[in-house]
């Protein structure tokens, strides 16, 4: 349960109006009355998988609902509150009694109703017999547990049309969530605080009293009252700004009417920024805000902005809705960043690049992000999904059209090949877990949304929209968008009617086959074996589910609609056959195809599934991996469904290893990426046993010849991905301890910290990691200095990210004191435990008991938000000892985190599968590992 700051009791909060003196805030409410369809829950569907042992959960009565928020806020940024006064147009559907809002953290002072027209004749008090203008709440229920207020009246608000209006108080919390502050330091160095907003998931309600429900949309009309110096922004422009009258160090600013919208993608920021601004080429004003003196550092995000809009309007074939769009960069921000339609917050590091001290993986991570948020202006807020149930069609989407859109400015990235390793093994790996969930999950507490924000809901859904949209073709699946988009736009839609839209377009079956992939959790197996019948090559070709622990075993298995494609070593890059398998088992034959040539299902790696070759099948790739006849992504995703297999126990681990020294020629930097994953997980589960230096010099055997080709240094003509591959190269090679890469990366750090050479921002993170892997405290003494010194953000995070690599226990133990310190940003701290974690046996040890010691700090500091699930996971993850299953789940049942019980229990499968992995396949490693060193004979 979420915890509140000023009222924790579960029982409801009865309470009797206590007139206090009402806040004078001046608003002039729009009255204007959009006629507004209220939309009723979906009925349960029997393949959506609920969350386990949920309290009961009603949405909001649909007796009284918004049409228009005249809204007035003034912050205090010295004592950290702020006052209130909402003026809401309502439309009251049936005559009641009461109001039901969602409310949290906040204290209402007075609260009435008046009915439109002005007579009186609504309203007939039967104790004074008058008929009244405005009548007073005279109580307030505050239901704490379920986030909301009940007002009520003393006789029954009528049918039709009113304006509630409410004055309350409410506190600028340190949560970030809701309405609260963010700490920064001007220039000269003085601390200072931002008010900014944060509303998705359910934090509406902690910045006023609303309907806090996606489907209930309304416009909005907002006030901020704030310091003359100080900047304001809203999700729309500024209409006035005027001194107000009863105080001349203040100004009241306002901002026109949005669009109908919901409560969740409403914005307000009160702070000190500088901007960088432009047009895009359809006349869309865009700006990016940043920290004062670093505007410059906006002008990467603003270019990728500038060109990403009109790429939208032109896909979607609608244009974007409103007349400005800011992108501003929060400091104390917990998610990457937040598409509030007009005003998108991110966090620093998500959206700011120093031309001098970005690496080459900033720059995509702002490119992505930025695609990512401007996609949701049209996919989210123009069309918002009904309920929570549909978040993954909101996520999945945009992290699945992100990469369109970089791909389209930037196709020197090879983004594609990026995302497999990046979104698409990922969602694979999680999902075959048995404590995955469906990609549509059932959600009814707010303390139950947060826990949906992970990689089934982003990285599966944006896999499984990948596949349908390779399905259909570009040209039907853009069709099909914009039907959907002007069907429902300014409204709410579920996943079932993007399917009927898409079908439509498409004339395929698109519901039978994506409700396969949407309401099931997992995802098959594909079984190969191949047969020559003369000139023609027979495929038997069956689907099981793939689960992490090996075969399924139940008895009823489920069964997957596939989109299988073909290719053959004639042609690698394109289909020969396309089938879409329905059964679990289907024969298929290959005409005129000789014997010496491979066949290969899913090229591109697009279709959401594992595939188990034969023996014969497999050995038949291993030359077009060596010499890169097979592409990119088709050799990096044959390596990962050999590792995935052999960790569930279906192949040895041997075999995966001597696949893997089959791309000693490997040029791709997403192919090594992916190898180079992989190979930290095997190192992270051989750390448990006494010849962990053995895979070190495996590790090291594998990358040295693509290091040696690379050097230190850039060479002329080098682009994008050439950086990202040395600074992985090299911090594999540092890490692993290999003695050149070592040597030189501390030359280098001394040259840096004297001021002699500065290290280019691509090799700062393989340097720093390397030199504090095999470093002392004067080594950490200096790291942190480099940190204090730090002026940039990303520079702070590429430090606190590796700091967990150093060695001895009592630096390790520093390392973490330092994490909790004010000089790590509270957001921040996670990734800095989490180093700690990933680094070392020791460090995972040490950074486990370090969580349990500070939990009430750390589940305080992040109020059961996807931060904590994030936090246990990279703490918990590595171990591979089946009784530390065993105590993580019993701390967790007596410190409970609802919005990461899933997650605990995921954990706590992968800790028994490492063990299983473990006790299975460490001998044999072992011995291939000791073999390799003995010299041929």
């Amino acid at each position: 349960m979420l915890r509140f700051l000023s009222r924790q009791g579960s029982l409801s909060v009865v309470r009797q109006v206590i007139p206090r003196k009402t806040i004078s805030l001046h608003l002039r409410v729009n009255t204007l009355i959009i006629r507004y369809r209220t939309f009723s829950a979906t009925a349960n569907s029997p393949h959506l998988v609920t969350m386990p042992e949920r309290r009961p959960f009603v949405r909001l009565p649909t007796d009284v609902y918004p049409v228009n928020y005249g809204l007035c806020l003034k912050p205090d940024l010295i004592d950290f509150t702020f006052e209130g006064k909402l003026e809401a147009a309502v439309e009251v559907t049936q005559g009641t009694n009461q109001i039901v809002m969602n409310c949290a953290d906040i204290d209402i002072i007075t609260a009435s109703f008046a009915p439109d027209g002005g007579e009186g004749e609504h309203f007939y008090c039967i104790l004074s017999g008058h008929h009244l203008e405005e009548i007073n709440a005279t109580g307030f229920n505050y239901q704490n547990e379920d986030e909301k207020v009940t007002l009520s009246f003393p006789s029954a608000l009528q049918k039709g049309s009113g304006t509630l209006k409410i004055d309350f108080v409410g506190e600028l919390n340190d949560k970030m969530k809701g309405f609260y502050r963010s700490k920064y330091a001007t220039p000269s160095g003085e601390i200072r605080h931002a008010a900014v907003t944060q509303f998705e998931a359910t934090d509406a309600r902690r910045a006023f009293p609303c309907w806090d429900e996606p489907a209930i949309k309304a416009t909005f009309d907002i006030t901020l009252i704030i310091p003359k110096d100080r900047v304001a922004l809203s999700n729309m422009n500024v209409i006035d700004r005027k001194p107000y009258p009863e105080d001349d160090s203040l100004v009241e600013v306002k901002f026109a009417t949005t669009p109908i919208m919901s409560t969740y993608l409403v914005a307000f920021v009160i702070g000190e920024y500088d901007f960088v601004e432009s047009q895009s080429s359809d006349g869309v004003t865009v700006r990016v805000y940043t920290p004062l003196g670093k505007a410059e550092q906006g002008k990467f995000a603003l270019e990728v902005a500038t060109k990403t809009l009109p790429f939208y309007k032109d896909y979607f074939n609608v244009p974007y809705p409103l007349p400005k769009i800011d992108l501003i960069a929060i400091a104390d921000f917990a998610a990457g960043a937040m598409e509030n339609w007009g005003l998108v917050t991110y966090r620093e590091t998500a959206l700011l690049i120093d031309p001098r001290n970005s690496c080459a993986s900033s720059r995509q991570w702002v490119a992505l992000v930025v695609g990512h948020e401007l996609a949701h202006q049209w996919f989210g807020n123009l069309v918002t999904m009904e309920w929570w149930t549909h978040l993954w069609l909101n996520e999945g989407f945009a992290s699945w059209i992100e990469y369109l859109c970089v791909d389209h400015c930037f196709p020197e990235y090879d983004i594609w090949t990026q995302f497999v390793s990046a979104d698409y093994t990922r969602a694979l790996d999680l999902d075959a877990l048995d404590n995955s969930h469906p990609i549509e999950v059932n959600v009814g507490h707010p303390s139950e949304v947060d826990e949906i924000f992970d990689a089934i809901s982003y990285s599966k859904g944006a896999s499984v929209i990948r596949m349908l949209h390779n399905y259909i073709g570009d040209e039907d699946f853009r069709k099909g968008m914009n039907t959907y988009l002007l069907k429902f736009q300014h409204k709410n839609a579920s996943t079932e009617d993007l399917w009927d839209c898409l079908e439509q377009a498409s004339g395929k079956p698109i519901a039978a086959v994506m409700s396969s992939w949407t309401k099931q959790m997992g995802f098959p197996i594909i079984v190969v074996d191949q047969e020559q019948q003369g000139d023609d090559r027979a495929l038997k070709i069956s689907q099981k589910k793939f689960c992490a622990s090996g075969p399924h075993s139940g008895e009823e298995c489920p069964t997957w609609m596939v989109p299988i494609s073909i290719c053959t070593s004639e042609d690698p890059s394109c289909s020969k056959m396309n089938v879409l398998m329905e059964h679990p088992e289907i024969n298929i034959t290959i005409p005129s195809l000789s014997p010496n040539k491979w066949v290969k299902l899913n090229p591109g790696t697009v279709g959401f599934y594992r595939i188990q070759y034969s023996s014969a099948m497999l050995d038949s790739f291993l030359p077009g991996i060596r010499d890169l006849t097979l592409l990119p992504v088709d050799r990096l995703g044959l390596q990962n469904d050999l590792f995935s297999l052999s960790r569930a126990g279906m192949i040895s681990t041997i075999e995966v290893l001597k696949v893997m020294e089959a791309f000693v020629n490997e040029p791709n930097y997403t192919v090594w990426s992916d190898l180079s994953c992989n190979l930290g997980v095997l190192s992270s589960l051989l750390s448990h046993t006494d010849f962990h230096d053995d895979i070190q010099e495996f590790i090291i055997d594998l990358f040295t010849p693509i290091g040696l080709k690379l050097g230190w240094d850039s060479k002329p003509g080098e682009g994008h991905l050439d950086a990202l591959l040395r600074g992985l190269v090299l911090g594999k090679l540092g890490k692993a301890g290999h003695k050149a890469t070592l040597e030189e990366a501390r030359r280098r750090f001394k040259e840096h910290v004297e001021g002699k050479q500065i290290l280019s921002a691509d090799l700062r993170s393989p340097v720093y990691l390397t030199v504090l892997k095999h470093g002392d405290s004067s080594v950490l003494d200096t790291m942190l200095k480099l940190h204090k010194q730090a002026d940039m953000q990303e520079e702070k995070n590429r430090i606190e990210r590796v700091l967990g690599a150093i060695s001895a226990p009592e630096l390790i133990q520093r390392v973490l004191n330092f994490a909790l310190s004010d000089e790590v940003r509270p957001q921040d701290t996670v990734s800095v435990i989490g180093g700690v974690a990933g680094s070392s046996k020791q460090g995972r040890k040490a950074a486990w008991k370090f969580v349990k010691d500070n939990w009430e700090e750390l589940h305080n500091r992040y109020q059961g938000g996807f931060l904590i699930s994030r936090l246990i996971k990279l703490t918990v993850d590595g171990f591979a000892i089946d009784k530390m299953a065993t105590e993580v789940k019993s701390f967790f049942e007596s410190h409970p985190a609802p919005a990461a019980e899933r997650t605990v229990q995921q954990c706590c499968e992968n800790i028994l599968l490492n063990a299983a992995w473990l006790k299975r396949d460490a001998d044999d490693i072992h011995q291939y590992l000791l073999q390799r060193k003995v010299p041929p004979v």
